[in-house]
């Protein structure tokens, strides 16, 4: 079996949807989540401010 490298430890906050903060262990700033673009055409919604969604931290983490 593989030796295990890393476990991510983070705290996830649901503000006033679709706004929700992510506390990630050592960094001391939250991550910003909600939509924008054709995301909240989906969904319909308009939030007070755009902001990246899950969707687009998972493609930059991945494609970076």
């Amino acid at each position: 079996m593989a030796e295990l490298i890393h476990t991510t430890h983070a705290r996830i906050f649901q503000d006033k949807p679709p706004r929700r903060r992510a506390y990630i262990e050592n960094f001391p700033d939250p991550v910003h989540y909600g939509v924008h673009g054709g995301i909240k055409r989906f969904y319909k919604m308009e939030p007070e401010t755009d902001v990246p969604a899950t969707l687009d931290h998972m493609v930059a983490a991945v494609a970076g």
